[in-house]
């Protein structure tokens, strides 16, 4: 009867059940502790003292005396190889016992006690010496969860010294890893734009996946509306994978975050009553001789230091046992020394962490005293699971604790962005940024690291939260985004800002926009001042390209409307006499000071006397950008620049260089250079 059920088994495999499974693990630990009292000497090899193959035997023995097991062939087909991979893992390193097998099992022995094997059959021995120590170590054996009290206090250690319990034995020995060397692991989990569920590889990071702006016809939707966006987590993230000798992965890149991680000397606004002004540009296309480049350039008002009000900050560190790497904590502590030395000495600044639970390890404590801020921050340990719901709500309750009326209310989250315990998923989290944000408590995000950043989440919180999503790899760029950009990181001068662009059909034909993909808005979103859209700092600069095709160009794409009578010529000049021939486009922008309700309104014709004759002729800034524009659409494989090399980009890059005093251009003409080296 074995061979005849081995054989229609062999025809017609079923899935292991999970009673089955957890039972064959449970016979493997005796099994092993069987072998470790018959032989408790270890020798060199096996260092938990047994033969693989008596083990083995045991395994089977043990199996086969069961008469839940007997008779069932499928059981036995799927038992033995899980038993004898689990014993030869227990076995073979007794220094690397992975946490939590024996923990599970006991788990759930004790959640189910119906699933284990009879007990008369097979008694269940004491537990081993290994065992003790497995569940001995405070990391790995279950322990209920801390207050956020003893959180606080097991944060700090004394002489900036390292516990047993703050670390573990596994984490200690990352500890001592040289991270700077590592490999790149830029593995990414996409995640569809239009499906809410979130998917992980376990090791890669995750990004929302999203296709590029496609070409529109302006006689069927002459209409684009859409969010400001100044985050350049993008950027950073591009950079990184560049340095690392490998292309970034197309779908990180949002084109409009490489292009706005630079500042432009746009024609700034002359008081704080005009928050913002733009700038219209209309160019030749430098990849394609048949469009034209419609650019708008926005720079904010900057304040005064005289005018900057008082800033109340909460940095929110993320301390879990994910962050334990040489470009997360250790490089988040330094990232937020810098920025404590830029603030002023009436500022308040607290500190919130959370790792398995939520704490406060500093109240709001004036700038003034910054080395006790120092002290708290240079302390905290990476420990624990990541609570991330729960380490929100502590930040908000002491930035609350701390409002300052009239001034910048922030939390500042330094994350990985593995939020894992606790509600994690985008909807809940998004539904408490938003309550917290019409209270008057703005929310800004700073990634560290790789492996496991979510950078998709990142970005779910910083647009809800009315801040600003960076990813920092370097000291470098936290200098730069909250030392030199923090005025525009931190106060901001107009809040929910949107664009309105309406394209002439006489002049348009079709338009294309470059970027934004995640920022598009509905046409009504645009007047309806409830709908939720981007904030302008102090000084920040927003940039926003349209490749556009004029009417009879060869470039036009889409063919005649079969059913539409094209225009006599008569009809043509009228009616471009009535929709104002001589526009390509009209550019409408919407945007409230902070704080109030009611947005205004500014409009601006987009003429032909917005045009240059020549790319060549067009302002720096606007070529610059243009170019980094062309190299963001490049590393995403877009076809409309796949014959535009990057060659092409570095040369126009470097020609509108400009003034970089702190060398941000240079560096992106090395980045185009390493780019074209990977590509040939």
């Amino acid at each position: 009867m074995i061979d005849k059920d081995l054989k229609r088994l062999a025809r017609n495999p079923r899935a292991p059940l999970e009673d089955a499974k957890r039972q064959a693990l449970d016979v493997a630990m005796r099994a092993y502790d069987r072998a470790g009292q018959e032989k408790p000497q270890a020798t060199q090899g096996s260092a938990a003292g047994g033969r693989l193959t008596h083990i083995a035997t045991s395994i089977w023995s043990g199996l086969m005396k069961q008469r839940y097991m007997v008779g069932s062939a499928l059981a036995t087909l799927m038992i033995l190889p899980a038993a004898g991979y689990v014993a030869w893992q227990v076995s073979k390193d007794y220094t690397g016992w992975r946490p939590g097998l024996s923990t599970l099992l006991e788990a759930d022995s004790a959640a189910s006690p119906e699933a284990t094997i009879d007990d008369k059959a097979t008694p269940r021995s004491e537990p081993t010496e290994m065992e003790r120590a497995v569940t001995a170590q405070p990391e790995m054996a279950p322990a209920p969860r801390p207050s956020a009290q003893a959180l606080a206090k097991r944060a700090f250690k004394p002489n900036g010294a390292v516990s047993g319990e703050a670390v573990g034995q596994p984490l200690a020995g990352l500890a001592r890893q040289d991270f700077t060397a590592q490999p790149n692991r830029q593995s990414f989990s996409v995640v569809d734009k239009y499906d809410s569920k979130q998917v992980q590889d376990g090791e890669g990071d995750m990004v929302q996946g999203f296709e590029s702006n496609p070409v529109k016809s302006v006689a069927e939707e002459p209409v684009s509306t859409f969010s400001a966006d100044v985050d350049t987590a993008s950027y950073a993230l591009m950079r990184r994978a560049l340095k690392q000798g490998t292309f970034p992965d197309p779908r990180t890149i949002r084109v409009e975050e490489l292009v706005n991680y630079f500042p432009y000397n746009y024609p700034a606004p002359a008081d704080a009553a005009t928050p913002f002004r733009a700038s219209v540009t209309v160019t030749p296309t430098p990849w394609n001789e048949h469009t034209k480049l419609l650019h708008v350039g926005v720079k904010g008002y900057e304040l005064p230091a005289t005018e900057r009000p008082r800033a109340n900050l909460v940095f929110l560190v993320d301390v879990s046992g994910s962050m334990n790497a040489a470009d997360k904590l250790p490089l988040l502590k330094s990232a937020f020394r810098l920025m404590v030395n830029k603030l002023d000495p009436d500022d308040t600044v607290s500190i919130a962490t959370y790792a398995g639970e939520a704490g406060t390890v500093l109240e709001p404590t004036r700038v003034a005293n910054k080395q006790e801020i120092f002290d708290a921050m240079e302390q905290l340990r990476p420990d624990g699971s990541t609570a991330g719901a729960e380490g929100l709500e502590e930040a908000y309750r002491l930035a609350e604790k701390g409002f300052i009326k009239g001034g910048v209310n922030r939390v500042m989250l330094a994350t990985d962005g593995d939020f894992n315990v606790g509600p994690s998923d985008d909807d809940a989290l998004k539904t408490l940024i938003e309550a917290k944000r019409e209270s008057g408590v703005f929310l800004s995000v700073f990634g560290f690291g790789q492996g496991n950043y979510n950078d998709q989440l990142m970005q779910t919180i910083a647009q809800n939260g009315n801040g600003v999503a960076a990813y920092i790899d370097t000291l470098s760029e936290a200098q730069k985004t909250l030392v030199q950009e923090a005025s525009a990181s931190l106060f901001p001068i107009a809040s929910d800002v949107k664009f309105q662009i309406e394209f002439n059909p006489e002049t348009v034909a079709e338009y294309r926009q470059i970027g934004f993909e995640t920022r598009a808005l509905n046409r009504e979103d645009f007047n309806n001042d409830r709908v939720d859209a981007g904030e302008i700092g102090s000084g920040h600069t927003v940039t926003a390209i349209y490749e556009i095709t004029p009417v009879e160009s060869p470039a036009v794409l889409n063919s005649d409307l079969r059913y539409g009578a094209p225009a006599t010529e008569a009809e043509t000049e009228t009616a471009a006499e009535t929709r104002h021939g001589d526009e390509y486009a009209f550019v409408k922008m919407r945007a409230k000071v902070p704080g109030e309700a009611q947005s205004e309104l500014t409009e601006i014709p987009v003429t032909t006397g917005n045009e240059v004759d020549s790319f060549d002729a067009a302002p720096e800034d606007v070529r610059f950008s243009i170019a980094v524009a062309a190299f963001g659409q490049k590393l995403r494989k877009d076809d409309a620049v796949s014959l535009y090399g990057y060659s092409a980009i570095e040369k126009a890059a470097a020609d509108a260089r400009g003034s970089d005093p702190f060398g941000y251009r240079a560096e992106f003409l090395q980045l185009v250079r390493l780019a074209l080296g990977l590509d040939r």
